[in-house]
C-alpha cells in the first residue's frame, strides 16, 4: 500500500508579486550607493546642488539688488563690502552672479523638459510603429541634426526674438533631435522584449504597451540624456545672452555679464573672471554628475 503524497503548499502569490518591486527597490539602492562611491560624480552633484539652491533662493542669498546701480562704487575691486567687486555701474557682482545662476538653471531645466515633452513621444511613435511614422520622424530629426546645436539655437532665438523665454524655447527645440534618437533606439530594442509580447497577448493596446512597458524601461537612458542636456543648455543660454538674444539688461545673466565685461578687461578683469568661472563650474558639475549616472546605469559604456 503506497503512502499518500505529501501535500504541497500553494505558492504565495503576494510574495511573487512583490518580488519585482523589491528587486527594483534593491536595484535603485545599489545604483545610489554606486553613485555615492564615485567621488567625481559626488563632487559634481554637490556643486550642482549649490547652483540649484542659489537659483531657488536667489532673493534671499543676494546681498544687494542685482539691477540697482551705485555710481559711487563703480569698478570697485573685491572687498569685504562687495566680495566679488562691482561693475561699471556699481552693481554688486556676487548678487548678479547669483541671479545669473538662476537664469542658467531655469533655461537648463526647462529647456530639457521641453525637449523631452516634444522628443519622447516622437521617438516612441517612430520606434514602435516604424515605416511611415519612422520615416517622417527620422527626416525631421536628420534636418535638425544638419545644424550644430549652438547654431540652431542662435537661429531660432533670432527668429523668436530676444528674451529669456524665447531663449529657453530655442535651446529646448535644439535639444529635441538627440532625445528623439535615444527614445527611438530604446523603443526599437524594447518592443521585442518578452514582457511586451506578453502584454500584447493579454490584450494590451498600443498606449498601454508604450506607457506602461516601454517608456518606464527606457527611463535609464533618458535620465543620462537629461544630465548631458542640462550643461549644454547652460552654455546655450550664456551664448544667447552674450549675443543679446537671451536675457536683456538690466536683468542679470552670466552671458550678459561676460558681454559687458569686454570693455573693462584691463582695469577690472574680475568682471569677466567670476561669471566665466561660474559657467565653467556649473557645466563641469553637471558633466561630472552625468558621467557618474551613465557609469551607474551602463557600466560597460561608462568612462571611469
Amino acid at each position: 500500500m503506497t503512502a499518500a503524497p505529501a501535500s504541497v503548499a500553494p505558492p504565495v502569490q503576494a510574495a511573487a508579486g512583490d518580488a519585482p518591486a523589491a528587486a527594483h527597490g534593491r536595484g535603485a539602492r545599489d545604483r545610489l550607493r554606486a553613485l555615492c562611491r564615485n567621488r567625481l560624480a559626488l563632487t559634481g552633484a554637490v556643486i550642482a546642488a549649490v547652483f540649484v539652491l542659489a537659483a531657488v533662493c536667489a532673493p534671499l542669498l543676494a546681498p544687494y539688488d542685482p539691477a540697482q546701480p551705485h555710481f559711487g562704487d563703480t569698478l570697485a575691486a573685491p572687498s569685504t563690502e562687495h566680495w566679488l567687486g562691482t561693475d561699471d555701474l556699481g552693481r554688486d557682482q556676487l548678487s548678479r552672479i547669483i541671479f545669473g545662476a538662476r537664469a542658467s538653471m531655469q533655461v537648463g531645466v526647462l529647456a530639457v523638459v521641453l525637449a523631452f515633452v516634444v522628443g519622447v513621444p516622437m521617438g516612441l511613435v517612430a520606434g514602435y510603429y516604424g515605416r511611415i511614422a519612422d520615416g517622417i520622424v527620422s527626416r525631421i530629426t536628420d534636418t535638425l541634426l544638419a545644424f550644430p546645436f549652438l547654431v540652431l539655437a542662435v537661429g531660432l532665438a533670432a527668429v523668436l526674438g530676444p528674451s529669456l523665454l524665447n531663449a529657453t524655447i530655442a535651446v529646448g527645440i535644439a535639444q529635441v533631435p538627440p532625445v528623439i534618437r535615444i527614445t527611438r533606439a530604446e523603443t526599437l530594442r524594447l518592443k521585442h522584449a518578452d514582457y511586451v509580447a506578453a502584454a500584447i497577448a493579454n490584450g494590451g493596446g498600443d498606449r498601454t504597451v508604450l506607457l506602461r512597458h516601454i517608456l518606464p524601461n527606457a527611463t535609464s537612458a533618458l535620465i543620462v540624456q537629461a544630465t548631458v542636456g542640462i550643461p549644454a543648455a547652460i552654455i546655450g543660454e550664456a551664448l544667447l545672452s552674450f549675443l543679446g538674444l537671451g536675457v536683456q539688461p538690466p536683468d542679470a545673466s552670466l552671458g550678459v555679464m561676460l558681454s559687458s565685461a569686454q570693455a573693462f578687461l584691463a582695469p577690472a578683469p574680475w568682471l569677466a573672471v567670476w561669471p566665466g568661472l561660474a559657467i565653467v563650474a556649473a557645466t563641469l558639475a553637471f558633466n561630472l554628475l552625468g558621467d557618474g549616472v551613465r557609469d551607474v546605469f551602463d557600466p560597460r559604456g561608462g568612462t571611469r
